[in-house]
């Protein structure tokens, strides 16, 4: 990949500022604005070198801009596309970082018509629990996965810009198509964080939750760490994907019934059977993945 002469972040948070860090620690940017809705955030990754400068939505910063990364919660991807597209420059490309596809898509085709053969739509499958510039660090995407969901009508120059990109990164590209994404990402990642918010909730709506929380061991902090991620962010998620998300709470609650009954019937033998299953699928499903 070709240095980039110039980045453009809308959304300098965890995301977007982990990208821009592991360009620069790359020597692959040489110059990286930020675009975002909070000032202070924005004056924070100016300080944190994750930027080199402020900007906004406009001719300015978009217009001789190379590579646009829009690292918002999908709720926000229509109106940012809206506003972005009369300003993007004849070569700029633009991908994005959204948790889902297919909206996103349909929105780029919308919004970003006379621009769509740049628009590589993409998600990398990593994060934390935090948010904002602070949370960013370069090592985010080592060895982490980034799914391109490409168009037919891309450029192919496009689509190797930004694949290359994710790859100086240190991460690992695959490609796939938005729909074949969407229902894959609600089942292994939409839903466990929907559980986690679910169980939290319900602990705190119990007659005693400081009891409760100060007897909570490791296994209910492990299983609970993705509820302090962004309520925001996970709303938009769940709403984006809210079909495969649907489906596969039907799939879950049907799975927590067969376990209801084997409780009822203290059926001992179902139950270590259902456990040793669900360990050795974790452990061979997880064998050798990041």
């Amino acid at each position: 990949m070709r240095v980039l002469e110039k980045l453009v972040i809308v959304g300098v948070g965890l995301i977007g500022g982990s990208f821009a860090l592991a360009l620069k620690e790359a020597g692959a940017v040489r110059q990286v604005v930020g675009v975002g809705r909070g000032e202070r955030n924005l004056r924070r990754a100016l300080e944190l070198g994750i930027i080199d400068a402020a900007g906004a939505l406009d001719e300015r910063t978009l217009g001789d801009a190379e590579l646009v990364l829009l690292a918002v919660p999908v709720g926000q991807m229509g109106p940012i596309m809206h506003a972005i597209a009369p300003w993007l420059g004849g070569r700029t490309i633009v991908t994005d970082a959204g948790s889902t596809k297919q909206d996103v898509v349909d929105l780029a085709r919308r919004e970003l018509e006379s621009s769509l053969a740049r628009f590589v739509p993409g998600h990398p499958v990593a994060g934390t629990e935090r948010s904002g510039a602070e949370a960013a660090f370069a090592g985010l995407y080592r060895e982490r996965k980034v799914v391109l969901t490409p168009l037919a009508e891309n450029d192919p120059g496009a689509l190797a810009l930004v694949r290359s990109a994710w790859e100086r990164c240190g991460a690992r590209v695959v490609e796939m198509q938005p729909r074949e994404h969407d229902a894959v990402l609600a089942a292994v990642s939409h839903l466990p964080h929907v559980l986690a918010f679910a169980l939290v909730e319900q602990i705190a709506r119990h007659e005693a939750p400081e009891r409760m929380f100060a007897l909570a061991a490791g296994g209910f902090r492990d299983f609970t760490r993705i509820a302090s991620s962004s309520p925001e962010m996970w709303r938009d998620i769940c709403l984006a994907n809210r079909q495969a998300l649907l489906a596969e709470l039907d799939r879950y609650r049907g799975g927590l019934e067969e376990v209801r009954a084997m409780l009822e019937r203290g059926d001992a033998k179902a139950l270590e059977a259902l456990f040793s299953r669900a360990r050795d699928a974790r452990a061979q499903g997880l064998k050798n993945v990041q």
